[in-house]
């Protein structure tokens, strides 16, 4: 016989009866997500929805996943954790959108060392708020306690997002001609790219998260700002417009994400001058004394989705996205090119 403890699932780090609090805690989070086609309820093996063949008739399913990168860090530094999944939604069905599909469900994959309730559905919150604003529902998703995989106080996300078009509605960039506008909606801030360089910089500059460099947010707080949820202003858009191309602009910004919507032969004209960059921006750029080629590709610089339509619908765009309350602007035109396609900022 042996006199020592009998060992536990919580002894190792792992307490299950607070994974079942934190479920029961995020039920009524989704219930204001849900949406038609949702079926069942949160805590199921799987998450399920149906798709009325009433409203589509050939859907194609549009699939996008993405974290929210470094940005973490200083959501762990300032403690602030309801606005992360904002981010982590957004970065999803933004992509999902471009194509021309409506997100219907998103899942989420939260993993830390050891389960902090308070945290966890502060995180969750933000998320069901990005799935409001998306207009889709948080159909599950998964919890993750892994003890000596992360700091005390730290974790990560991942997201998971589906959305669904008509075949002849897809939207893939096929359509666009020389003479076809850009117009640009937009960003909140940084949003979710490039925090790895706004890290360095902030080291580099010995700022703190709470200086004001200009008048307005503390640092900390306007990077933190959640990256905008365009999809609501793009469905209205689209029901009106004849739009020939999307590109959401993260990683790569202007220059790389508008290339990815044309094709060979065609060359995006865009004038930086059509727009003044937010203050974030350029402290960002004095204060790492960083190039400009460096600052188009790694930062929106103040737009976070372009729409490409005909010159005739340019007022039609506009406006309709005005009535959405999106002040956008054009910033460019689309002319031809020999060879590849090119994004030229002039």
């Amino acid at each position: 016989m042996t006199d020592r403890k009998p060992l536990t699932y919580r002894d190792a780090g792992v307490d299950i009866d607070a994974g079942d609090a934190l479920v029961s805690a995020i039920k009524p989070i989704a219930a204001r997500t849900q949406r038609a086609g949702c079926l069942g309820s949160l805590g199921g093996f799987g998450g399920l929805f149906h798709i009325d063949p009433a409203k589509y008739k050939d859907p194609v399913l549009v699939s996008g996943t993405d974290g929210v990168g470094t940005k973490l860090r200083l959501a762990f530094e300032l403690g602030i954790h309801d606005t992360i999944g904002i981010d982590l939604v957004a970065m999803c069905v933004n992509d999902v959108i471009v194509q021309g599909a409506e997100p219907l469900f998103f899942l989420d994959y939260f993993a830390t060392g050891k389960l902090d309730a308070k945290t966890a559905t502060s995180v969750i919150e933000g998320i069901g708020r990005g799935c409001e604003l998306a207009g889709c529902a948080l159909l599950g998703g998964e919890t993750a306690e892994m003890p000596d995989s992360y700091p005390p106080g730290e974790y990560d996300l991942a997201g998971f997002c589906v959305g669904a078009v008509e075949r002849a509605s897809l939207i893939d960039g096929s359509r666009v001609k020389p003479g076809d506008a850009i117009i640009a909606m937009p960003s909140s801030g940084v949003h979710s790219n490039g925090f790895s360089l706004v890290r360095r910089v902030i080291e580099h500059a010995g700022a703190k998260l709470s200086d004001k460099p200009w008048d307005g947010p503390a640092l900390g707080e306007a990077l933190l700002a959640p990256t905008e949820i365009y999809v609501k202003p793009l469905l209205a858009l689209m029901n009106t417009v004849d739009v020939h191309a999307v590109a959401h602009i993260t990683g790569g910004g202007l220059p790389d994400n508008v290339k990815r919507v044309l094709a060979p032969g065609h060359n995006a004209v865009i004038d930086p001058d059509t727009w003044q960059r937010p203050a974030i921006f350029s402290w960002l750029q004095e204060s790492g004394n960083i190039e400009d080629r460096e600052m188009w590709r790694t930062f929106n610089c103040g737009i976070g989705m372009t729409v490409i339509v005909d010159a005739a619908d340019v007022s039609a765009t506009l406006n309709s996205l005005a009535a959405s309350g999106v002040d956008a602007f054009q910033i460019g035109i689309i002319e031809s090119s020999d060879g590849e396609a090119t994004v030229t900022l002039s």
